[in-house]
This record gives C-alpha cells, structure tokens and sequence, in this order.
C-alpha cells in the first residue's frame, strides 16, 4: 500500500460559524481571523494505492460552479485536484474509486465537471465507482431546509445517471465497519446523516480521516463544534468518544480542512483530550 495527500484546493470560511458557539477570543488563537473573519480553510483528498486501486478520498469543491457561487467561499492559492495527482504521476482515469466521506459540495463537487460543450455535466473519472452509504444518499437528495444549500443536484445526480454510484455495506452498529475498500469505517451522525470516516492502517500506524467530525487542529477540545452541525450536542458525544480513543490507541488525525497542517496525534490531559504532536507525510511515512 501507498498513500499520498492530495491538495485540491483552498478557501475560507466565516470563523464564527466554523467554531460555534466558542468566542472568537479563544478560536482565533490557533485559526486567525482576517478583517472579514474569514479563516484558511483546505480541501485535502488522500489518495489510497492498494494492488491495482487507486482509491481517492474525497474530491474537493471541483471548478464547475459560477463565479458568483465561488465568490462566497475566497479561494486562494494555487492547489489543484488534477494538477496535484499529476504530481503523483496519477491521471483521471486511473483513479478506480472515489470514496466519499460525505456529499456536501466541498466534499464531492470535484466528482462532477461539465462535458466538453458545456451542455451538461460528466464524471470528471470516467473509471471510477463513487461510494457512499444508502442512508446518507437518501438524507442528500431529500435534503433538510439547513443542509440543501451544501447538497446541489449538479454534483449527486450525474452520479447516479453514469452508473457508477456504489452504496457501502453499514454495519448493524453505529461506529465500527469495514468496507468493500479494504479499509475500516467510523459512522458519525452528528454533523451530517452516515458521515464515514476512514481507518487505514499503513506501515503500522493507523491514519483515520477525520473530514468534519474535526476540521482543524483547533477543534480538538470537545465543545470547538461547528455551527454547520446538524446535531451538536451528539457531535459532542461521538467526538469525546473517538478522541478518547484515538488517544489510547495513538491513531494519526489526517486533516481534511485545516490549510496549514497534514496530520497529528493527540493525549490525555486533566482538560481532557489535546494536541499531542504535529506531523506531515514526509516526517511520519519517509516520503
């Protein structure tokens, strides 16, 4: 197995609805604000090379949607979903699986692009089987009032027309899975219905890709909880639960939305779980 982080892209977001209820004098410690309360915010994939699959996490915001819609989410920088596994030495269409954590647009838009006379919209891997869970996929198209403006038909249905959406087999129990993809799965609900968060154990150490259930670094201690959530309070309850155990079985947190930071581990305190260490790829798997 081989596994690479794949920049697809930055932006930013209000710092106030990334952190909840938190004042902005505790959260803007470790995410500065700008003169807008804008923070850096990433879109970061991971690539997965298991035998002749290349399994994509995630695919970022895309580059389909108007500039108007662009406009609210400040991109910056010059990171690229296909320039960036180009550097990999990765094409398109050599991608066999995208697997989706969950289908907010900033999670799955760089699935969908438009076709060649801009007409209508494509799979932007015309090779690959796009996964999600059943139960998130109906919450997706039957959007609630609070989530509809994060799932657009644009980025979902196209999915579905190509015949390559693949539903994941959910375990009986809430957490603990383990997919067709070789890899284990955590169900978490409180920010989204079946958000999945993968558990993949390389070179000894088990990486798990956090997506939202922790944005950042800064939202390591148990109350930093989005106000995107649609449930907080069991945000809180899921949370406190796998940090717990992240720290006792010393898992590495990949970072899908943290600009500025890859990887770390956490510990054990008297204020309950925290930062452990900072960590990139190079330094933990000797690229």
């Amino acid at each position: 197995m081989n596994i690479y982080p794949v920049e697809t892209g930055n932006f930013k977001l209000d710092g106030g609805a990334m952190f909840g209820v938190v004042p902005k004098s505790l959260w803007q410690r470790t995410n500065p604000a700008d003169a807008n309360n804008m923070i850096d915010i990433g879109a970061r994939s991971l690539l997965v090379e298991e035998g002749n699959r290349l399994i994509l996490i995630d695919a970022g915001l895309g580059n389909k949607q108007s500039d108007k819609f662009f406009g609210h989410y400040h991109r910056w920088g010059d990171h690229d979903l296909g320039r960036s596994l180009r550097k990999i030495g990765v094409q398109a269409d050599d991608i066999t699986d995208v697997f989706l954590t969950h289908l907010h647009f900033d999670h799955c838009g760089g699935c969908i692009q438009w076709n060649k006379d801009r007409s209508g919209y494509e799979p932007a891997f015309k090779n690959a089987r796009f996964w999600t869970n059943k139960d998130h996929w109906e919450w997706a198209t039957r959007p609630n009032a609070r989530e509809k403006a994060s799932f657009l038909e644009e980025n979902l249905l196209p999915m579905q027309q190509s015949g390559q959406l693949q539903f994941i087999s959910k375990a009986d129990g809430p957490f603990e899975n383990t997919s067709e993809l070789g890899f284990g799965i955590h169900f978490v609900n409180g920010h989204t219905e079946k958000q999945m968060l993968p558990h993949i154990v390389h070179k000894g150490k088990t990486i798990v890709f956090v997506a939202d259930l922790i944005p950042t670094v800064g939202h390591i201690p148990l109350v930093y909880v989005m106000g995107f959530d649609t449930r907080p309070l069991l945000t809180l309850d899921e949370k406190a639960r796998f940090l717990d155990e992240a720290a006792e079985k010393e898992y590495y947190l990949f970072f899908q939305h943290d600009a500025h930071h890859q990887l770390c581990t956490v510990k054990k305190t008297e204020k309950g779980v925290r930062l452990h260490q900072l960590h990139t790829f190079e330094t933990v798997f000797n690229f």
